[in-house]
């Protein structure tokens, strides 16, 4: 799992890290790693940058942490995997209100980090809400694209052991 050495970060979100349903998140899978693993960077890469420019980076940590924060898994199939890329941040926020007590700011954090594309349409309010939404398009676009590669790599690297099969046995 993605490690992060903050001790004020880690002191931020050790109740989200610690609450038994989002360590479901773990287990289901997002962009070829976990949704958890995702969430974590998002939101402490989020944080960093808030830090920098002196803006609430304790609500960007918890919100960038929980802003992908709803338990559909796997098991969906791949309609509703597609539809969820437009409505998985309000199920996001419904989720996280359920179990912990958020801001404001945190709450536009998580439904508007999908902006323009979602079409809960929530427009992001404030500059934190910005921020988490760019910083998890890019850590998402990286995600994607690498997993890409890797089924890529493993698809060439298949094909090629076949063609050096046919080979040696003709």
């Amino acid at each position: 799992m993605y490690s992060i050495d903050d001790k004020k970060y880690k002191h931020i979100v050790k109740p989200i890290l610690r609450n038994e349903n989002f360590k479901k998140t773990y287990n289901i899978e997002h962009h070829g790693i976990s949704r958890m693993e995702h969430s974590l960077k998002v939101s402490y890469y989020s944080y960093l940058i808030a830090k920098k420019l002196k803006f609430d980076y304790e609500a960007v940590a918890r919100g960038g942490l929980l802003h992908d924060f709803y338990l559909d898994g796997d098991q969906r199939c791949s309609k509703d995997k597609f539809l969820d890329v437009f409505i998985h941040p309000k199920k996001a926020l419904l989720t996280s209100k359920k179990f912990f007590e958020l801001s404001k700011l945190e709450e536009n954090i998580i439904v508007s980090h999908m902006f323009p594309f979602s079409v809960c349409l929530a427009i992001p309010k404030y500059k934190e809400s910005i921020l988490v939404d760019c910083v998890d398009k890019v850590i998402g676009a990286y995600e994607m694209l690498r997993e890409v590669k890797c089924k890529t790599v493993y698809k060439f690297n298949y094909v090629l052991i076949l063609i050096m099969l046919f080979i040696a046995n003709n």
